[in-house]
């Protein structure tokens, strides 16, 4: 019997001869009921091509644990050849071994029945042949020898997840209602994270929804002061924004949620390629280069976590969830140090940090202010008072209009981190945290670093040669801070008035000639956003990131900005590309027309920037399909459609 007709004979039975007022109250509540339940069916719909691999994603989720695996075929998942069990303290080598050895057992037995075999079958060949239909082909089981994978157990991890989720789920539930997205789509941060805030994937997906940086930054601010992929509560209003945005292009709730891992573009172009709307013939017929194992099995995965997230006790038993935290947000209304946040508070820093993990080291040891306009959360029940009337309390020494500059060292050949670290008086760890370096070994000769700023009365490093002027800077604490005499800077820089310094203004620091000045020059910048890293053009959001100052462009007199590449008055000192001093990247095109690749470029933004198709670039130059581009090296352009002058505008526009 299905639901509906369960409720429609529970209903008949229990109010035949009831009056027709009670009749009528009755039949409105039930056709309530009814319409909830078809637009549920609607919204979220379960072909039947879809149930082996929801059942094979529900004992992943709910039977087999992080000590076992699934040796399974990648295309048929009801066909599962065996459960392995695994040594607790096995290495992620260790494992890898036995995966490969599982793999080739089954890949001999499938490829022995491929060859005709269908007598005198070992127990296990007569097992694996079983699995398939009677009349499965020796082509069928030959592609099958090699479509063996192996997955995971994640019982214990989601029921880890479900005890967390009671921290988030109402929350997550109210944003996703105000989005207009279904509720049901609060469990899949089971098939995400686990709901784990901390999770972090091996292609740079953060958090507990696994935003990318490029799709996180259409939601919310993510650099190297705040990351909110990593805050629970903003990405979740993140996430509903996204599926609500993914479902207004896709008009298919399957397809928007399949678009939340291979992209909205990625969906409608399975659409035309297959030429259906229906989930399960995309899944089973799309063979799009970047539709993996992942994206195919995204949406196979929710129905699984969510009918497992909505059976909880049936697999696991009792499940006490966390409660809800009662949370007080305040505004930050200027730029901060977190331990005077803290002093006022009555908490540590580290408390602070914990109750807000979007703030990034940089905030946590001091290096930055926590941002004026973040959302400050504390729990309730740490403080007496209103947080805005503790916040209200700090002395204006600890307030700022802006954020603090940024400092950089461009490594030189022979440089490492331990002698960067001893040279700005800092730690090999505190470096590494603030460039997000996946190792202290591995750096390069003309990487960008980011260095801890330490005040605004730090001296400069013995060799820099040039400095950029920040708000507030006056030339004798310049002087001061570089170890130089007033009347030596100003004879350096030609100045012949000691109040006529403007932000922006490169100063040389010392007398020398350009071609003793040292090769790698360490200047600061003064910025009201903070920069962010970037990565290596084309090779994945885990590559080693690199920073990229921006150019600060600003008149003499009336401190009115304008960017490069765009028209200004006279007054405005516009700085050519030659001059870019606070950026050390080559932005010129060479007299042979090629230009060097430099970070968070692609072939695509080049193709944009003059006008022509991508496949020309590659023709250009050689480059086979999905060939990325590397920092460093250079790469030919051709200039019809615009001039060289055009795209070098476009180009310090995009970096900008």
């Amino acid at each position: 019997m299905t639901g509906l007709n369960h409720i429609t004979v529970s209903f008949s039975a229990r109010f035949s001869g009831k009056s027709p007022g009670r009749m009528l109250v009755c039949m409105l509540v039930l056709w309530l009921g009814l319409a909830a339940h078809t637009a549920i069916a609607q919204t979220m719909p379960r072909p039947a091509g879809l149930e082996p691999g929801i059942a094979f994603w529900q004992r992943v989720f709910a039977e087999v644990t992080t000590d076992q695996a699934l040796a399974h075929d990648k295309r048929h998942l009801g066909i599962v050849y065996e459960k392995v069990d695994l040594p607790p303290s096995a290495s992620a080598s260790k494992r890898r071994r036995i995966f490969k050895s599982v793999r080739g057992r089954y890949s001999g037995i499938l490829n022995t029945l491929a060859d005709g075999k269908r007598s005198q079958l070992t127990a296990t060949e007569a097992r694996v042949l079983s699995l398939w239909p009677e009349n499965v082909s020796n082509a069928e089981l030959r592609r099958a020898a090699g479509n063996i994978r192996m997955q995971q157990g994640l019982a214990d991890r989601f029921h880890a997840g479900l005890v967390r989720s009671g921290q988030w789920q109402d929350f997550i539930r109210e944003k996703l209602a105000e989005a207009g997205v279904p509720e049901s789509l609060s469990a899949l941060p089971h098939v995400e994270s686990s709901f784990n805030p901390k999770a972090r994937s091996n292609v740079g997906a953060s958090g507990m929804w696994q935003f990318t940086r490029s799709t996180g930054r259409r939601f919310m601010q993510i650099d190297y002061v705040v990351d909110e992929r990593r805050d629970p509560y903003l990405s979740s209003e993140a996430a509903a924004k996204l599926l609500q945005y993914n479902y207004s292009i896709l008009k298919s709730w399957p397809l928007a949620i399949t678009a939340y891992n291979h992209g909205v573009a990625g969906m409608r172009r399975a659409v035309k390629r297959v030429g259906t709307e229906d989930i399960d013939v995309i899944i089973e017929k799309y063979t799009g280069r970047a539709f993996g194992f992942a994206s195919r099995n995204f949406y196979v995965a929710f129905l699984a976590a969510l009918e497992v997230e909505q059976n909880a006790e049936q697999h696991f038993g009792p499940v006490q969830r966390m409660q809800p935290q009662q949370d007080l947000v305040v505004t930050m209304p200027d730029y901060m140090p977190l331990q005077a946040l803290g002093a006022a508070l009555g908490v540590t820093s580290d408390q602070l940090g914990s109750w807000n993990p979007a703030l990034m080291p940089a905030v946590l040891n001091g290096s930055k202010y926590v941002p004026k306009g973040f959302r400050l959360r504390v729990p309730k029940s740490v403080v007496q008072q209103p947080v805005s009337r503790l916040i209200a309390s700090i002395p204006a020494a600890q307030r700022y209009a802006d954020q603090t500059p940024d400092m950089f060292h461009k490594v030189e050949r022979g440089d490492s981190l331990s002698v960067i670290a001893a040279r700005y008086r800092t730690s090999v760890s505190e470096l590494v945290a603030l460039n997000g370096l996946r190792s202290r070994h591995r750096i390069r000769a003309g990487q960008v670093l980011r260095l801890p700023y330490s005040g605004p009365s730090a001296p400069l490093p013995a060799d820099a040669s040039q400095y950029i002027v920040r708000r507030g800077d006056t030339l004798g604490e310049i002087a001061r801070r570089a170890g130089v005499s007033e009347t030596e800077l100003m004879a350096y820089n030609s100045l012949s008035n000691r109040n006529r310094i403007y932000v922006g203004q490169v100063l040389q620091l010392g007398g020398q000639t350009v071609a003793d000045k040292p090769a790698a020059p360490i200047v600061v910048v003064d910025r009201e956003q903070p920069v962010a890293p970037v990565v290596v053009a084309g090779s994945g959001e885990d590559s080693l990131p690199m920073a990229l100052p921006a150019v600060i462009v600003e008149a003499a007199e009336d401190q009115q900005q304008a960017f490069v590449g765009q028209s200004a008055e006279p007054a405005v000192q516009v700085v050519q590309p030659a001059a870019l001093l606070a950026d050390p990247s080559d932005y010129l095109v060479a007299d042979d027309g090629s230009i060097e690749v430099q970070a968070e470029e692609t072939l695509g933004h080049y193709a944009d920037w003059l006008g022509v198709k991508t496949q020309r670039l590659r023709d250009w130059n050689g480059y086979s399909f999905r060939r990325p581009v590397v920092i460093g090296h250079r790469i030919k352009l051709k200039f019809g459609e615009v001039s060289r002058e055009l795209f070098v505008q476009r180009r310090l526009a995009h970096h900008r």
